[in-house]
């Protein structure tokens, strides 16, 4: 090998080593950046393979997932003597908000009001152009977790940032359950009826 030969290796060796020490020192991945990668992946997959009933899927998972982290707040805000209430939702929330959410909260008289300005999730939907696999979690998930964390318990999600730009909800306790009871006394944070 000449010298040449030789000094042009040595330098390869060099950045090679130095571009490791410096991906080495690159900050992690948020996992709010992984699991909206995983969820698109997924849902691409089985959305391509069956279509709409992979829809129908994804978003009956979605649904699923979400009650059951409704009944996990529920069980937290019981942990610590409140009710599952509307006035306990938030301050019980399972999921901690990074810098990576950008929202506006509004408490009025009977209901709480959100927007949402930047996503973790949605960001990375419109980032990777996977908001048509995104959207099938935006639809499903908040109604659900409300949904577990008390049946009388409402959101309405009317604007959508992989659509909208913003993520738009309304929080509302239904005035009074089916069976005539007050909204508090039916608790989603018990066992699920086999729904």
């Amino acid at each position: 090998m000449g010298q040449g030969q030789q000094q042009n290796q040595n330098q390869a060796e060099k950045e090679a080593k130095q571009k490791l020490n410096h991906d080495e020192s690159l900050e992690p991945v948020e996992p709010y950046t992984i699991m909206a990668k995983l969820f698109a992946h997924l849902s691409k997959a089985v959305v391509d393979r069956f279509g709409e009933a992979g829809q129908d899927a994804i978003r009956e998972g979605v649904r699923t997932f979400g009650e059951e982290r409704g009944r996990d707040i529920a069980r937290r805000a019981a942990a610590v003597g409140q009710p599952n209430d509307i006035h306990s939702y938030l301050p019980n929330y399972d999921m901690g908000r990074s810098d990576l959410f950008e929202y506006v909260t509004e408490y009025h008289p009977l209901e709480i009001e959100q927007n949402f300005t930047r996503c973790a999730f949605g960001d990375q939907w419109k980032k990777d152009g996977m908001e048509e696999y995104g959207i099938l979690y935006c639809q499903m998930i908040d109604p659900a977790i409300a949904r577990g964390y008390n049946a009388n318990f409402e959101v309405e999600h009317d604007k959508y940032l992989v659509k909208d730009g913003h993520c738009h909800f309304r929080f509302k306790m239904k005035e009074e359950a089916e069976d005539g009871s007050s909204p508090q006394q039916e608790s989603a944070g018990d066992e699920p009826n086999g729904d």
